[in-house]
């Protein structure tokens, strides 16, 4: 294991219904077809059992919006799209987590309205609360929610783990071209395997 426990926290980062689910308003897109070619929910699945095993925190990241897009805070185009398919609507099926990496009621929610999980949310002070220097993270899309996490981590000086094979981007370059020349630039990528 690369990690120690005492200091280290899992982020799963938009690991929801309406992102990796074939029924899934974003993962019908052709997102939930890529998550399950590279196995993204079955390493997740076993990260997480062993991050609870260890008695890592572990923080699950959705995004969830009202019904009617108020607390949207984002005005980029693709805020038109999830509005226009009614997607990601708090409350709903699509912002709960699949079964496979159901969450604990012990083990944190945070439901963000953009891309980066640590505006407006509270999370970097539930981290520093906590004594948290390194966090462990994976998710989707890569090159959005991945990408902003780890920026923003490291703006705040935590030391970060990209797990490569707990992520996915619906075109496939766009994770290659995140994974080999953005991503590094802030973190150490690995896969679940060094978990």
């Amino acid at each position: 294991m690369f990690m120690t426990t005492k200091d280290t926290a899992l982020l799963l980062l938009d690991l929801q219904n309406e992102m990796v689910d074939p029924k899934g308003k974003i993962g019908s897109g052709g997102l939930a077809k890529v998550v399950e070619e590279r196995g993204v929910l079955a390493n997740a699945s076993r990260v997480l059992e062993k991050a609870r095993k260890e008695g890592v925190p572990v923080v699950f990241v959705r995004l969830g919006f009202r019904p009617d897009y108020s607390d949207a805070l984002s005005v980029a185009p693709r805020i038109e799209k999830l509005k226009a398919n009614n997607a990601a609507i708090v409350g709903t099926w699509g912002t709960e987590f699949p079964d496979v990496i159901k969450p604990l009621e012990t083990e944190l929610i945070v439901t963000k309205q953009c891309v980066n999980p640590f505006h407006n949310t509270g999370l970097m002070n539930w981290l520093f609360a906590r004594g948290v220097k390194s966090i462990v993270v994976g998710g989707v899309v890569t090159n959005l929610v991945v990408e902003s996490t780890v920026r923003a981590a490291d703006d705040a000086g935590f030391a970060i783990t990209v797990l490569e094979d707990l992520c996915a981007s619906p075109n496939p370059e766009w994770h290659k071209f995140s994974i080999e020349n953005i991503l590094p630039m802030f973190a150490s990528v690995k896969t679940s395997a060094s978990f």
